[in-house]
């Protein structure tokens, strides 16, 4: 095998290990991540906190019915009790009694409201629980499957990087050395040769040139600096 063909193969090989690292990396990067998860997380903890402070305030409007329903009682057996005889005193009690009642009433409404507001919140933070196990369910079967395919990755890149050792040991290392310099520079080292034409700058060839890569010897393009190869 000439030298030109098994640096193209060189090439070939490293343009794969290059992007089964690059796939690797990419893998790698969103093993763990719980970007999403603890977006969900964040969500349900305010979700969470907002129905707390609904119930707390729902029981706090109740106790402030209770109390003033108490008043009101209290009230009420001292008007009907016959002790109270002095008609403004008797007035003053119905007017307090009329007061304490829009108050209770305030309170009742404002307990309600609160009530249905602390079910909608309830009914959201069941929403939002199924939400995230769902994600947290597709983001466990996704680890499961990155894990599977980067173990796979590094199984290929081994043999890549296998298969690319072997293939350096049968090449001289003069060639080698050019090939990495030329591949540092140019990112592609190797130009294909097809109807006469460098692939590598499109730039139509020599006889000289071509009968030279047809002679297997390593021939650089005149043009780009390239080494040719010619199937």
């Amino acid at each position: 095998m000439g030298t030109a063909k098994q640096l193209y193969q060189l090439q070939e090989i490293d343009g794969k290990v290059e992007a089964t690292e690059h796939s690797l990396q990419q893998k790698t990067a969103l093993l763990g991540e719980r970007g999403a998860l603890a977006a969900m997380q964040e969500k349900l903890a305010a979700a969470r906190q907002h129905l707390a402070k609904l119930k707390q305030q729902q029981r706090a409007a109740e106790a402030d019915a209770d109390d003033v329903s108490a008043k009101i009682k209290t009230a009420e057996e001292q008007l009907y009790s016959g002790r109270v005889v002095n008609p403004k005193e008797l007035m003053s009690l119905q007017q307090d009694i009329k007061m304490l009642k829009e108050q209770r009433s305030q309170a009742e409404t404002r307990a309600l409201e609160l009530m249905e507001q602390a079910e909608q919140g309830e009914a959201n933070l069941a929403a939002l629980s199924a939400d995230f196990k769902k994600l947290e369910e597709e983001w466990q079967r996704r680890q499961q499957q990155l894990t599977s395919e980067t173990a796979q990755l590094k199984q290929t890149l081994a043999d890549l990087q296998g298969r690319r050792q072997a293939l350096l040991n049968g090449v001289p290392p003069q060639a080698v050395a050019l090939y990495e310099k030329l591949k540092k520079e140019k990112k592609q080292a190797v130009a294909r040769v097809e109807q006469g034409i460098c692939r590598g700058c499109r730039i139509s060839l020599s006889s000289n040139e071509i009968q030279q890569a047809r002679n297997e010897g390593l021939v650089q393009c005149s043009t780009c600096g390239r080494i040719l190869y010619l199937p």
